[in-house]
């Protein structure tokens, strides 16, 4: 009974412990040694810092908190179901099987309280950078003098393997920079990976890195004395204009009298014999997955995060009487809404494209419909991985994004600030900031690299994707049109590559009009992450009688009698981006030979596809041969039942666009022959 009774920090640190020996080993499956060494530290932080709300996990004003080591899920799940979120015992046991609250690694929208989906190492911290970034801006534009409505901290817990992923490199350097002194990182310095000690192979001085980056570092300090660990968190909270890196020394599994400080620990279930041995030695009688009543009240946040809430939401109300337009956009940006007049302005920008039907290359095309939608939605965040005179993401409503030496952020003559950041020659860091900016809410934030560099930047893709996050990517210099660099800059695989990912959507526009379309469906859509694909070299207009239906992905563009046949097509030619004048071209002088073709533009392959298969039937009839022309590899296109693929299926060259799209047969003499021989003429 003695030992129900007791409610000390200590036994809730050994609640953690047991709920994730007891989940791991009954789902035979997981990772316990990282929530048993890093308990001591959850305790620390979220009984006396994390401000939240278990019964309001979308509080806008709560602290966000990442576990970066995304392995050890089930530190975070032992934290949300003891703290009170709406996550009951029944999900702990179920952990990592189909269907549960719990799965392997966190997942946002999966379990109420995971703020982003953590498990690829480093992305999590990165995710963390983005959502003290947008923290720090929200603050900065929307508080005003007794009005601090936003005002939160961001914390992490990572471990040796995110500060080994290069990109920690990349985020925690522009952490520095940016001067985000609200971010807190809690560093488990462990000292242990699966393969084992990491001393061999992990020399690096980590203070001093972080020290070079512009934190401020604490420690090392025990992380397994709840007091010292409170008492470096409580320091950490007074910088001014750091963010802080806090490292504590602990024992993976720690409490396990065999595992702890193994690697054994690390990804292994202890077995019931361990199990029982560490029960005994952590002074924990309980039965598998039980949490005495005590521990359970003591655990309790529910009556804290109520009141901290209400506390915020008093003050708040008297925002929304000094400052009523202001509280207005601010909580239709916090709900990721757009602006009820979106549809004007999106058809202002399609319209002018139509107007001006300017030839440009397709990033022009770009920044010419940025112009219209950022001086129109200031939640658009923008930016560009050193790149900025080439991605053209830049606009005159988004001048350069500067923080002074004390850690405000600068504002403009009009009071505003910068919304176009200077990331660096960072694609992967970029791409992982965007999804926490994303996460965190209050931006739309879009971002700028060559394609071919979207290699570095992939897994953030893929996650911005897996967790249904609107994050723009503008990828320009997109095929061998971009001449003279040569093949280490000229994609050939990437567009085939970024339609595989789930959830993205992919647009590979031909005018200033499909260009218009595809920023106006990548902003409306809330839930999806889109990539466009955009020319380095000029691209005409291209004349069509009806924009509504570039929004289905592809439509038809040319019938053969806009060339002077009376006759109905006996092919189509289905094209991309620069390719669609090309096929057009080709459209042209096979109707002199009478040959009557229609003309297909293709712009979102992953837009197309989830169209109603009565419209793609309508586009693309079976009864047609298919020719696709694509200056890429060929292999993607044969999904659509194409009887031929004129593509790249190499590497390109050093030359110049011109030289480079004839020698690989980008020509319209290739596009008749091809289509004479599929037609047997």
């Amino acid at each position: 009974m003695a030992d129900t009774l007791d409610t000390s920090p200590a036994q809730l640190a050994n609640a953690i412990r047991a709920l994730a020996m007891d989940a791991v080993q009954q789902a035979n499956s997981g990772h316990p040694g990282a929530p048993m060494g890093m308990a001591d530290i959850a305790v620390a932080l979220w009984k006396r810092h994390l401000k939240h709300n278990p019964a309001d996990p979308q509080w806008v004003d709560r602290d966000r908190f990442v576990l970066s080591n995304g392995h050890g899920s089930m530190l975070i799940y032992a934290l949300l179901h003891l703290s009170g979120y709406d996550l009951p015992i029944e999900e702990l046991k179920a952990f990592r099987q189909m269907h549960s609250k719990t799965p392997g690694h966190p997942e946002v929208g999966i379990t109420p309280g995971v703020e982003t989906t953590t498990g690829p190492l480093g992305q999590g911290i990165t995710n963390a950078v983005g959502m003290a970034l947008a923290e720090k801006l929200l603050a900065a534009e929307f508080n005003r003098e007794g009005h601090a409505v936003v005002d939160h901290r961001t914390y992490a817990f990572l471990g040796d393997g995110c500060l080994m992923e290069g990109i920690s490199h990349e985020a925690c350097a522009l952490a520095g920079a940016w001067k985000l002194n609200k971010l807190i990182a809690i560093y488990d310095d462990n000292g242990i990976s699966i393969d084992g000690q990491v001393a061999p192979w992990f020399i690096d001085d980590t203070p001093a890195r972080f020290r070079a980056y512009g934190w401020n570092v604490i420690g090392p300090v025990d992380g397994h004395d709840i007091d010292a660990v409170d008492a470096a968190i409580a320091q950490a909270r007074t910088s001014a204009d750091k963010p802080t890196l806090i490292v504590c020394k602990t024992s993976i599994g720690k409490g396990s009298p065999n595992r702890a400080n193994t690697a054994k620990a690390h990804g292994e279930a202890l077995g019931a014999e361990e199990i029982a041995l560490t029960r005994a030695a952590i002074g924990w009688p309980h039965a598998p997955f039980e949490i005495p009543a005590d521990i359970a009240a003591a655990w309790d946040c529910r009556a804290a995060g109520a009141a901290a809430q209400s506390e915020w939401e008093d003050r708040y109300s008297l925002y929304v009487r000094d400052y009523p337009a202001l509280a207005v956009d601010f909580e239709r940006r916090m709900a990721g809404d757009l602006p009820d007049n979106f549809a004007e302005i999106a058809v202002a920008a399609v319209a002018a494209a139509h107007e001006k039907a300017e030839t440009v290359a397709s990033r022009k095309a770009s920044q010419i419909a940025l112009e219209h939608f950022t001086a129109a939605l200031p939640e658009l965040l923008g930016g560009s991985a050193d790149l900025t005179g080439s991605n053209l993401t830049n606009t005159k409503s988004t001048p350069a994004l500067r923080v002074a030496a004390d850690g405000r952020v600068v504002l403009n003559e009009a009071g505003q600030i910068g919304r176009h950041i200077n990331y660096g020659v960072r694609e992967f860091g970029m791409a992982a900031i965007m999804n926490g900016v994303a996460l965190h809410g209050g931006y739309i934030p879009y971002g700028g690299t060559f394609l071919t560099f979207s290699d570095y930047s992939r897994n953030a893709i893929r996650m911005a994707a897996l967790m249904k996050q609107r994050v723009i990517h503008v990828f320009t210099h997109d095929s061998i049109g971009l001449g003279e660099d040569g093949p280490t800059h000229q994609s050939v695989e990437h567009a085939a590559v970024l339609r595989l990912i789930p959830g993205l959507d992919v647009w590979r526009p031909a005018d200033t009009a499909e260009t218009a379309v595809a920023w106006t469906m990548a902003l409306a859509n809330k839930h999806r992450p889109s990539a466009l694909l955009l020319s380095r070299q000029n691209l005409p207009y291209a004349p069509k009688t009806d924009a509504d239906v570039i929004t289905k992905g592809a439509y038809i563009l040319a019938e053969p009698a806009e060339v002077g046949l009376k006759k109905k097509p006996v092919a189509v030619l289905v094209a991309t981006g620069s390719e669609v004048q090309l096929a057009l071209h080709a459209q042209a002088e096979l109707a002199k030979m009478k040959i009557p073709v229609r003309v297909v533009s293709m712009p979102s392959t992953t837009v197309f596809d989830r169209q109603d298969p009565k419209y793609q039937k309508e586009v693309l009839p079976a009864k047609l041969p298919r020719i696709a022309i694509e200056a890429g590899v060929t292999g993607f296109w044969w999904k659509y039942g194409c009887a031929a693929v004129i593509g790249l299926d190499t590497y390109g060259e050093s030359a110049p666009a011109g030289v480079l799209f004839k020698h690989f047969g980008f020509t319209a003499d290739n596009v008749v022959a091809t289509v004479r021989t599929v037609l047997g003429r």
